[in-house]
């Protein structure tokens, strides 16, 4: 049951973003970032049923890869064959984050899509309604794009 838009709060509190979802990253050698993350960093690769279904046709087409930390954060590499490469100081601040994604209950979703319209915060895409869930894009003030998703119900 939804909750009409006057007795929603007007900010999450903490313990309402459950954990972190999933990082993704832009990546310009998609092979070489592969070989980095499951053979260097030893970080499991998704493949076959394990990756999501709304990834399947992109993993097939080599223009994602999916990775799971140990503790259960999963890591997205996108293939940017445009992207430039990094300064040759590393250093320097750069960066290759696609956007930042925490997880929240179900239930909790339309409250949180609410409480960025309240406070005026751009969303940048959605909310979209996907097999793997709902989520919805927006930026930090420095233009980092977070997304705030939830499984399925």
């Amino acid at each position: 049951m939804l909750q009409s838009p006057q007795s929603l709060k007007s900010v999450l509190t903490s313990g309402d973003l459950r954990r972190v979802h999933h990082i993704a990253l832009n990546v310009h050698d998609m092979q070489g970032s592969r070989h980095f993350y499951n053979h260097i960093l030893g970080l499991h690769e998704l493949t076959g049923d394990e990756v999501p279904a709304t990834l399947v046709d992109l993993v097939a087409q080599g223009k994602v890869a999916n990775f799971v930390t140990p503790d259960g954060t999963i890591l997205d590499l996108f293939w940017e064959p445009d992207l430039p490469p990094p300064d040759p100081n590393p250093e320097r601040a750069f960066t290759r984050a696609y956007h930042l994604a925490f997880d929240i209950a179900p239930e909790l979703f339309e409250q949180a899509v609410e409480v960025l319209r309240q406070n005026q915060i751009q969303i940048a895409h959605g909310p979209v309604t996907r097999p793997t869930g709902r989520g919805v894009y927006f930026y930090d003030p420095d233009g980092f794009m977070i997304e705030i998703r939830c499984d399925p119900q």
